[in-house]
C-alpha cells in the first residue's frame, strides 16, 4: 500500500520534514495484531466502532517476549500500543472527513501523526502464553499491524476522578 502524501485537504498543512526519516528511536516490535481488517476503508475508525462490529481479533506475541505474558488473564483489560505502519507522518494540521474545520494533529485521534503510535483499550478474552496468542474483544487496526507494548489497565489509576 502506498501512502497518499500528495493528497492534502483544504485547511491541512504539512510538517517541514517527514518524521519517518528521523533516526532517534529504537523500538522492538513484540508481535503483530491479526484483525479482520485488510483495507483502510473497511477498518473501524475507533474502538467504539470496532466493538460494534462484534469481530474479535488476535494478538500474536513473538517467542522471545512470551514470558512477559505471565499473570495476564482472560477478562482483564489492557492497553495495546501499536505502530500504525501504514500511516502518514507528515501532517501538522488535519481536516478529518467528518469535521467542519481543521485541527492540529495533537488535538485529534487520527493515526496520522509524527510517531504513529496507536493506543487501544481492549478486553482479553483468552490468553495462551505458551503459543503467545491473545484473543481480544475488538481492534481498530489493519491486519499485521506491529505491536509495541502491552500495559495493564488499572481502574484505580487509569480512570480519572470525577472531581
Amino acid at each position: 500500500m502506498t501512502l497518499e502524501k500528495t493528497s492534502i485537504r483544504p485547511g491541512e498543512t504539512t510538517l517541514p520534514f517527514d518524521a519517518s526519516t528521523a533516526d532517534d528511536a529504537r523500538l522492538a516490535f513484540i508481535g503483530r495484531i491479526r484483525s479482520p481488517w485488510t483495507d483502510r476503508t473497511d477498518c473501524p475508525k475507533n474502538m467504539r466502532v470496532a466493538r460494534d462490529t462484534h469481530q474479535k481479533a488476535t494478538v500474536e506475541i513473538d517467542a522471545p517476549f512470551r514470558a512477559a505474558l505471565q499473570n495476564l488473564a482472560a477478562g482483564r483489560h489492557v492497553h495495546l500500543l501499536t505502530w500504525l505502519h501504514q500511516s502518514r507522518r507528515d501532517l501538522a494540521v488535519q481536516k478529518p472527513r467528518s469535521a467542519e474545520t481543521a485541527s492540529g494533529t495533537f488535538a485529534l485521534r487520527s493515526p496520522v501523526r509524527p510517531n504513529p503510535i496507536g493506543l487501544h483499550l481492549v478486553r482479553l478474552l483468552d490468553v495462551d502464553p505458551a503459543s503467545g496468542q491473545l484473543v481480544i474483544d475488538a481492534i481498530d487496526v489493519l491486519d499485521g499491524t506491529p505491536l509495541l507494548d502491552i500495559k495493564p489497565y488499572f481502574d484505580t489509576v487509569d480512570r480519572p476522578s470525577e472531581g
